[in-house]
């Protein structure tokens, strides 16, 4: 009976095994949930020290066009500044936001698995996926794109150590269901958005952000420590509508991108104003190939060591 039960035991535990090892990779690739806002979703701009506009900045947004700012008291040029929502300097709605932009950017920056792609964005198609870079750094030249492949609720999360830079003119442009408020920039220093760029997602930066002459962004700017600095900026915290974009053709285009709350954002550049790059597509949220080599090594072992012990076992029963 003992022989008997050994037998069966045996394969028994070879398939459990094989389920499990199997399973590991699945789980893993599991769609990323949204970053949860709190009460920093109404913010269109937040900082920590200060905020300082120059010339005709428009923050609005049906999400919320509310300017806040905690512990620092400073919004230098803000009568040049049209705010759709409230402007808190450090009350407790600025402060109670400062605290979930803090849960925000620790959640962001914990998100895993990680895929490794180079600094340079500028050229390149993504899908949804945690991203971070070897140097930790991200910059923008040229055009961005982000496809969630026909699935509204794809998560982007960028996770830099150091900093976010946009070259001028510089785009990211919106494909196939991708949504401005399931994309999020966790900036371990500072954020620079260049001039006449176009920028889209939730940049949750520990020190400053700043915005150079005419750049517009769908999203939100939320500085923990530092300052924020606007200049002749269009920053619309808009609604979680589908955004669609132009196709990108021969590098003449300058139809506007339609977005959220039935506003348009007037178009940046055409790509002819920005260095022409091949366009290379990478996916993201699974794991590296060589963790998948890693699985299937440990499989093929883990058979073979099952097998090799059931066969002893049934020479001993034999004997």
């Amino acid at each position: 009976m003992k022989t008997l039960r050994g037998k069966k035991s045996a394969p028994l535990a070879l398939i459990v095994l094989v389920i499990m090892i199997l399973s590991v990779p699945i789980m893993t690739m599991a769609a990323q949930p949204t970053v949860n806002l709190g009460t920093t979703s109404t913010f269109a701009v937040l900082a920590g020290s200060a905020i300082t506009n120059t010339g005709t900045t428009v923050i609005n947004g049906s999400a919320g066009g509310d300017v806040g700012l905690s512990p620092g008291t400073a919004f230098t040029g803000s009568t040049s500044a049209t705010v759709s929502g409230a402007i808190h300097l450090a009350d407790a709605a600025a402060s109670l936001a400062k605290s979930d932009l803090v849960v925000a950017y620790d959640d962001a920056v914990g998100r895993l698995p990680v895929t490794r792609i180079p600094t340079e964005l500028g050229g390149t198609t993504l899908t949804p996926g945690v991203y971070d870079s070897a140097d930790g750094t991200f910059q923008i030249t040229g055009t961005l794109t982000l496809n969630a492949e026909g699935d509204p609720d794809g998560v982007f999360v960028f996770k830099t150590a150091s900093t976010l830079i946009t070259a001028g003119s510089s785009n990211v442009v919106l494909r196939d269901g991708a949504r401005y408020c399931r994309t999020f920039w966790s900036v371990g220093s500072s954020a620079t958005l260049g001039t006449n760029s176009h920028f889209v997602g939730h940049i949750f930066a520990m020190e400053s952000i700043t915005a150079n002459t005419g750049a517009t962004i769908q999203g939100q700017l939320l500085a923990r420590n530092g300052a924020v600095t606007l200049d002749s900026n269009t920053i619309t915290n808009g609604v979680c509508d589908t955004v669609t974009a132009p196709p990108i053709g021969t590098g003449t285009e300058t139809t506007p991108v339609a977005i959220g709350d039935n506003n348009t954002i007037p178009p940046v550049a055409s790509v002819t104003d920005v260095p022409t790059t091949p366009t290379t597509t990478i996916t993201g949220g699974d794991l590296p190939d060589t963790a998948s080599n890693l699985y299937t090594i440990l499989l093929i072992g883990a058979m073979i060591t099952l097998a090799g012990a059931y066969g002893l076992r049934n020479r001993k029963s034999l004997e």
